[in-house]
């Protein structure tokens, strides 16, 4: 999807998306930025995901690395969040290997899971995807503010 496409094509794949069970999630602050984000309730937790627009782009046309590594660490602080009966987290440790790039227009997804609690952290790993393709792992420590 370029910026030249027509409102239509976004649309359907906005519908697309709603069809297949995701939902806008309103945000405030830094991750209202990176959205609208999506979130899917799956058998295993959340799913979450953007749709890559032009604001998401780097100089060179692929989505810009921090854009991935903010919906990563947003995606690992919701995990830790829901694992700790939704106490606050930050992260003290964000670990991150990017595999591929993304374009404008693809769906990116996240998943993530909790490997350990402890009575002050939480550790994290997690997932980005476009389709079959994996566009970044990693993993987190979430420290337990609340």
């Amino acid at each position: 999807m370029t910026g030249a496409e027509p409102t239509g094509e976004r649309d359907g794949v906005i519908t697309a998306l709603q069809d297949a069970g995701w939902r806008q999630r309103a945000l405030r602050g830094f991750a209202e930025r990176m959205g609208p984000l999506w979130t899917r309730k799956e058998a295993e937790g959340w799913a979450y995901g953007i749709l890559a627009t032009p604001d998401h782009l780097n100089p060179g046309g692929f989505v810009h690395g921090g854009v991935l590594c903010a919906l990563f660490d947003h995606v690992v602080s919701a995990v830790a969040w829901e694992a700790v009966d939704r106490r606050a987290c930050v992260t003290v440790h964000l670990n991150t290997q990017f595999l591929t790039a993304a374009r404008e227009g693809q769906f990116l997804e996240a998943r993530g899971s909790v490997v350990r609690v402890t009575s002050t952290l939480v550790f994290v790993e997690a997932a980005l995807n476009c389709g079959d393709a994996e566009l970044l792992r990693g993993s987190s420590v979430q420290k337990i503010m609340g």
